[in-house]
């Protein structure tokens, strides 16, 4: 198995207990280069895979400061990464994930967390866990120093929001948001399975069922035509309405529009843009 290993306690613990569940391990290293002295983290993980028996990879996805890093970063490395790759994700992650996705004002797709949980082993797992595995094992782990800089918006949910709900409700919220994104998730697998019976070109048949899963329809079609990318809430709703007859077009990204001819739904790219 491929374990995605940045070298934090997370997907060092997941290392760990891979190799101990008597898997044949390959720890990857991904190097975005966004930090002096980041290459030498690689250093760290591969003396950490020697050390417990497993495989070791470096790979580079260098990316430039701005805008979206976090959002960036994910798809470099999912770029560099197999499709079947294990991520270290805990309940914490998956808790700040759907707590950021909500405040966000995402659907049912956002507030289901982190993603696909069987490859994500350690997700019934919190992060004070992993940091105790790997200190039991004295183990050799990165400190990130981005992770407590204010400036990521996902830093604040973990560092004061989290706390300051955990004051409020007099409870520790990250099992809350946890159970919350199952549920989410089993809702959401139901309605995309109901979906697949929408014939999302069919203007008529998309008029038949209800908006949710019309919806569903449509951000399936549309991530099939833009390489698993799918538009916004927003985009989808135009598209609806020109499925109802209200415009003969609409724009759903950059140089994209979707448009209606005989009854049928149809994407145009702009001639720079094919």
């Amino acid at each position: 198995m491929t374990c995605a290993v940045s070298g934090g306690a997370d997907s060092t613990a997941l290392l760990i207990l891979a190799v101990a569940a008597g898997c044949v391990v390959t720890a990857v290293h991904v190097d975005h280069g966004l930090r002096a002295g980041s290459a030498a983290e690689a250093d760290v993980v591969a003396r950490t895979a020697t050390r417990f028996g497993a495989q070791f990879r470096a790979e580079r996805a260098f990316i430039g400061a701005g805008p979206n890093l976090e959002a960036r970063a994910r798809a470099a490395r999912a770029a560099v990464l197999p499709s079947d790759a294990f991520t270290g994700h805990t309940a914490d992650d998956h808790a700040e994930t759907v707590l950021l996705n909500l405040l966000r004002g995402s659907g049912l797709d956002g507030v289901r967390g982190v993603g696909r949980a069987e490859r994500r082993p350690l997700l019934r797992l919190r992060r004070a866990e992993t940091v105790a595995l790997c200190a039991a094992a004295d183990a050799e782990v990165v400190v990130d120093p981005t992770n407590a800089d204010p400036a990521f918006t996902r830093n604040r949910v973990r560092h004061e929001v989290l706390p300051l709900l955990a004051e409020v409700m007099r409870r520790d919220p990250v099992p809350m948001l946890c159970r919350f994104a199952d549920l989410a998730g089993d809702e959401s697998a139901l309605l995309d399975e109901l979906a697949l019976e929408v014939e999302p070109t069919d203007c008529a048949a998309l008029a038949r069922v209800p908006a949710p899963l019309a919806r569903r329809a449509l951000r399936s079609w549309m991530r099939s035509e833009f390489d698993g990318y799918a538009p916004d809430a927003a985009a989808i709703e135009r598209a609806l309405a020109v499925a109802r007859g209200e415009a003969v077009g609409a724009d759903i990204a950059s140089g994209v529009s979707v448009r209606r001819t005989a009854g049928r739904l149809r994407i145009e790219r702009a001639a720079g843009d094919r």
